[in-house]
């Protein structure tokens, strides 16, 4: 996975589709804590893309912690922390 953006999902195993698995929730993170899909890859892509959004782990911390997982504010997010 050399070469890969900093963004891209480094938490879950995507060569083996092992994306329900001890250490995805160790390394998840995203903060809100009740999520039913917490530390399961492939179910969190599935449900924010459903909704039009990212999952939490593609923010900086400040902006993950607002669970503002739109493309508009991803964008926002990654282009003060680009410039």
């Amino acid at each position: 996975m050399e070469g890969r953006g900093k963004f891209d999902l480094i938490f879950c195993n995507i060569s083996t589709m092992d994306c329900k698995n001890g250490a995805n929730l160790e390394a998840c993170t995203c903060t809100y804590e009740s999520c039913p899909r917490k530390g399961s890859c492939c179910d969190c892509v599935d449900y924010h893309r459903r909704n039009g959004e990212l999952p939490g782990c593609y923010f900086p911390p400040e902006a993950e912690r607002t669970y503002d997982r739109s493309f508009a504010n991803f964008a926002r997010a990654t282009k003060k922390e680009l410039t």
